[in-house]
């Protein structure tokens, strides 16, 4: 076997090989047989024990010898096979395969095999960044300057804006600093250009909110000027909120269309807000027009001399060309044209006061002092008086109070307007005191005051006086016959006098007038059902019907009238409208039940006898009904339920514990005979309560019958339905029926 072997010549000491292939006896595997160890070892376990490393198929397989032996002879691991980290002859092999680890010429010398280096002793410890490097001082000026737009930020929501803004620009002068040191470290490329423009943009929001638009418009300006910062369309269209402050409102519709093209189409939200932004500055665009003519139109001269109109002196002749000229057709074209153009002028007041500014106060403000310093101040009160109405109609009483007590001090014109209104907000408060105090003044300052006279009249048809209010709404006719507050009034008085005649003509000229007034249509009718002619009230009431179709009053006024003449079907009808438009009227839900009743189905009646006991929970009259309709439809058990619950929600009733006795008893219950001591207590204690009234009233002189209503104790209520007809029975059924209780009287409390 050896001579197979081939010797390598001999080289320095330092050869990582020398030596290797120095025989060892070890490998004799020709003696192996005659080894008694390695015999002992082979038929023992442990020369059975599988490979450590078996599921790797490197190494659980025979490996041949890759050393100077020619042979090819595969040996296992277990055999012997030469490691290369054996110690041969007292010298350590190398193991070059694993020189990574940490093995190196040393270990040749008999040294230990350390791969970790633990020998060496402990690492040294990191050496400290140096704080002064120009990048550790970039870092730290970036962070101030973070710091400082989050303060700024927070400073803008707490309301310290003038802190806000020393910040933002604090913050402006430490990024430029920051911008010449990276400049200096570094190449333009690297420089932050998201905090630059978080920097500017916070700037400019904060010259914004503190009013210096100028300065927001050139930092906007600056941002737009470096193509490097996105978001080009967001700056744009806060510029052009900047200019809509301004109330320069071209600039800020171009700057709104400017943005609005640099939005993309997928930020749907942001492109609908700009367009609603556009929309909002021509509004404003328009308030501004308006304003600008108005104040033309107060500026229009009426070339109309008043003064000619004056005599100058005590000449006689002079006087009488005054006088003839004072009522010739000359002076009445002149008066005509004032009255016009303050019409106008009125009118577009009005009409612009609402819109021209943030709140109507403030355009009326606004109107009425260029209205004072025009040639129409007299004009300017009636601005007044119609901010006060304006204030009526939004039902903010303390302001208009405040404004008529003003120009209550003016001249009478003005002063009867002022206190007419007075008067009619205290009658609407029910302060019929006050009411008729600023009547009396309003009448007393103009006469000649329609409307003064009216509310003078409210007044004293408030107390009753019918015929003294009937001679103010005539006077107020007398003076305005297109009155038509005096005239409806005057209408009402004379159906309070019952003067139905003289009624109907009122509301008949007064439908002359208004021909689609429901109110004036439904008193026609009204006249007309007082004077006993339904088939024309009904005829005036379809009008209504026709002008106001759900008015749920107005219906089921349409189905009385119907009911009356005997129409149940169309009574029903509209009984059925006015429910389904207000199904809390208790009057027509009765009346429903009742119909129910009589067309015998009962669960329809059940329905709306349960809905008026929900509306009427005190009120033990619907849940006896909803009982006795139980009953009628032939479901007992639930009548006695019914009844049962009755009696705890009502327990000192009468009529409730009879119908208890009688149906326990004909069902065979055990419950009968408690009900039964407790209606014989009842009536025992309702006898002596009688006969303590009835004393009580005879000793007083005078006795009346009265039947009591009490929802405790409702002696009056008895079993609405009438006689059953007649249907197939069963035993217990029929034996009810035969005894049936009150059924004679059930019909007294439905409607006729």
């Amino acid at each position: 076997m050896m001579q197979n072997v081939h010797l390598a010549p001999e080289t320095d000491e330092d050869d990582l090989y020398s030596g290797y292939n120095d025989y060892n006896p070890i490998y004799d595997i020709e003696e192996l047989e005659n080894d008694a160890a390695f015999q002992q070892a082979v038929r023992t376990s442990h020369g059975r024990r599988p490979p450590i490393t078996a599921k790797i198929s490197s190494t659980a397989v025979t490996r041949p010898i890759a050393t100077g032996y020619g042979s090819k002879t595969s040996l296992a691991s277990s055999i012997g096979r030469p490691m290369t980290g054996a110690i041969q002859d007292g010298v350590t092999r190398p193991m070059t395969a694993v020189r990574a680890a940490g093995f190196t010429k040393a270990s040749l010398r008999g040294s230990a095999f350390d791969p970790l280096s633990q020998s060496r002793g402990p690492t040294p410890p990191l050496e400290a960044k140096k704080k002064d490097s120009p990048e550790e001082k970039i870092k730290q000026l970036e962070k101030e300057v973070n710091e400082l737009v989050e303060e700024s930020c927070v400073a803008n929501s707490c309301g310290d804006l003038k802190l806000a803004l020393e910040k933002a620009k604090h913050a402006g002068r430490k990024e430029r600093v920051l911008v010449r040191q990276r400049e200096q470290v570094t190449t333009p490329e690297n420089i932050n250009l998201d905090l630059t423009y978080s920097v500017l943009f916070n700037l400019a929001s904060q010259y914004s909110v503190n009013e210096m638009y100028a300065e927001a418009l050139n930092t906007y300006q600056v941002m737009l000027k470096n193509n490097m910062f996105s978001n080009a369309g967001i700056l744009k269209m806060n510029m052009g909120n900047i200019y809509l402050k301004q109330r320069n409102y071209s600039k800020a519709i171009k700057f709104y269309r400017m943005a609005l093209d640099r939005v993309p189409s997928v930020n749907k939200q942001m492109r609908i807000k700009i367009m609603q932004n556009i929309g909002v500055t021509f509004i404003q665009a328009d308030r501004e027009k308006m304003k600008k003519a108005f104040q033309k139109l107060i500026a229009v001269p009426l070339e109309i001399d008043e003064d000619k109109y004056i005599s100058p002196s005590d000449d006689p002749h002079t006087n009488l060309v005054t006088e003839a000229i004072k009522n010739d057709h000359l002076r009445q074209m002149e008066r005509e044209r004032k009255a016009m153009a303050e019409k106008y002028i009125m009118t577009s007041a009005k009409l612009i006061a609402p819109v021209i500014e943030t709140s109507f106060a403030a355009g009326y403000d606004w109107c009425v002092e260029v209205v004072k310093a025009s040639q129409y101040v007299e004009l300017a009160n009636d601005l007044e008086i119609n901010k006060a109405v304006t204030y009526l109609r939004q039902k903010d009483y303390n302001q208009a109070v405040e404004i008529l007590k003003m120009l209550e001090k003016k001249d009478s014109r003005v002063k009867s307007a002022a206190a007419t209104n007075l008067s009619a907000l205290y009658y609407m408060g029910k302060d019929f005191a006050q009411a008729s105090s600023y009547a009396d003044i309003a009448v007393n300052s103009d006469r000649y005051n329609p409307a003064a006279l009216t509310n003078k009249g409210n007044t004293v048809f408030a107390n009753g006086d019918y015929e003294k209010a009937a001679e103010f709404y005539k006077e107020a006719l007398r003076n305005d016959s297109s009155c038509t507050e005096a005239l409806y009034n005057i209408g009402l008085t004379y159906e309070k006098l019952n003067r139905l005649d003289e009624a109907l003509d009122c509301f008949l000229k007064l439908h002359a007038i208004l021909r689609n007034s429901a109110e004036v249509l439904y008193q026609i009718a009204n006249i007309y059902e007082l004077m006993e002619n339904p088939s024309q009230a009904i005829e005036w009431l379809m009008q209504v019907v026709s002008v106001i179709p759900t008015d749920p009053q107005v219906l089921s006024k349409l189905g009385e009238l119907y009911d009356r003449e005997g129409d149940k079907s169309q009574a029903f009808q509209y009984y059925y409208e006015s429910y389904r438009y207000f199904p809390c009227n208790i009057e027509v839900i009765e009346w429903l039940g009742a119909y129910y009743i009589d067309t015998q189905f009962w669960e329809k009646a059940i329905q709306y006898f349960e809905r008026a006991s929900l509306i009427q929970p005190t009120q033990v009259k619907w849940q006896l009904m909803v009982a006795s309709c139980f009953r009628r439809s032939g479901n007992y058990q639930k009548a006695l339920d019914t009844y049962k619950d009755t009696h705890r929600k009502f327990p000192e009733n009468v009529e409730c514990l009879r119908f208890l006795v009688r149906l326990c008893t004909d069902l065979g219950l055990k419950d009968a005979q408690e009900y039964a001591i407790k209606l014989k207590r009842l009536e025992k204690m309702k006898e002596i309560r009688e006969q303590r009234i009835k004393s009580g009233r005879d000793g007083s002189g005078g006795s009346h019958g009265k039947r009591e209503g009490s929802a405790s104790s409702d002696a009056s209520y008895v079993d609405p339905l009438g006689p059953e007809i007649e249907r197939p029975k069963t035993a217990a059924k029929k034996k009810i029926d035969e005894d049936d209780f009150a059924d004679e009287e059930l019909d007294d409390l439905l409607p006729e």
